[in-house]
């Protein structure tokens, strides 16, 4: 063995003596992002298979991309890859401006203790099952004892509305009970990074006679920008993915409601009731998957080319 090999050899085992401490601390944590991270992913040929249980994952035979044809030569095809696209976008978008701003507002409050008090009431429903979240929409939106009908629409005379059979309001019903469970998690996120920043440049800004709207304007917004870059691409990322239970449950999967609530991921999930098709489903989730990958992918790429220090990677 040449000299040069052998004693960069030793240096490294040398090194790896030095930290063993360290090592050795680290090895947990490394074992279980093998095995719940890694490891999972031998399933991926799932999604290339005919599953059947005689035969099992390993014995069932190959298919190529027959699974992949099921999500794009349907007639729901444009329907579901348009509902999840679309709410998610809206998701993404609402999401950030409402918990931004509702993070600003509770860091510009005198009374620390009351901002306390907000912050965990917003931050409360996200805690919340969709199962319980899908009884509470029950409870406004029944159509004989629903609080829509029988109080609000009833003290102005309207007719009762039978809001699960009528997909043109879902549209703007589920944008806002994604925006109530979740912009309490956001409002935290961003509230941790205002809080941060050091007052010294509130104080210069004072000095220089800025108001209030010009401090937030040219102080917080900008110094907040890198966590809110990436709380977007990570969010961008799965746009693809929906969350299963406001789609299925808060819905209370009615098929009147499919137009406007169909996603990828319920209609995955009705297919695999109805068919039992693993492979289908595998497919989907593989497809999801590599989709959000590219998309992170190209965020990153475009906020690298816009400003190459606020970039994730």
């Amino acid at each position: 063995m040449p000299t040069g090999r052998r004693t960069k050899k030793g240096s490294v085992l040398k090194h790896l003596l030095k930290n063993k401490v360290l090592l050795l601390m680290l090895l947990p944590g490394v074992v279980f992002l093998l095995i719940n991270n890694y490891l999972p992913m031998f399933g991926i040929i799932i999604a290339f298979k005919n599953i059947n249980y005689v035969d099992g994952i390993l014995g069932s035979p190959w298919v190529g991309l027959d699974n992949f044809k099921f999500l794009f030569a349907t007639e729901d095809a444009w329907i579901i890859t348009r509902n999840t696209v679309l709410y998610n976008f809206v998701f993404i978008i609402l999401n950030l401006v409402i918990a931004v701003s509702i993070a600003i507002a509770l860091n510009e409050l005198k009374n620390k203790l009351a901002a306390k008090f907000y912050q965990s009431i917003m931050f409360f429903p996200y805690f919340l099952s969709m199962v319980v979240v899908s009884y509470l929409v029950f409870a406004f939106l029944n159509v004989e004892y629903g609080f829509i009908n029988k109080g609000v629409f009833a003290l102005f005379g309207l007719d009762e509305l039978n809001w699960y059979s009528e997909p043109k309001y879902w549209p703007f019903i589920l944008p806002l009970i994604n925006l109530w469970k979740g912009v309490g998690y956001g409002c935290v996120i961003y509230l941790a990074a205002i809080i941060g920043i050091d007052n010294e440049y509130y104080e210069a800004a004072l000095i220089d006679g800025a108001s209030k709207w010009k401090q937030i304007k040219h102080i917080t917004v900008p110094l907040i920008r890198p966590v809110i870059i990436i709380t977007t691409i990570l969010a961008i990322g799965g746009i693809f993915r929906s969350d299963f239970g406001l789609f299925y449950q808060t819905t209370l999967n009615s098929g009147a409601l499919y137009p406007t609530t169909l996603v990828i991921d319920t209609y995955v999930y009705n297919a695999l009731i109805n068919m039992g098709n693993l492979g289908m489903s595998a497919a989907a989730g593989l497809y999801q998957s590599i989709v959000g990958f590219f998309l992170v992918l190209g965020s990153n790429w475009i906020v690298r080319k816009v400003d190459k220090d606020q970039a994730v990677f």
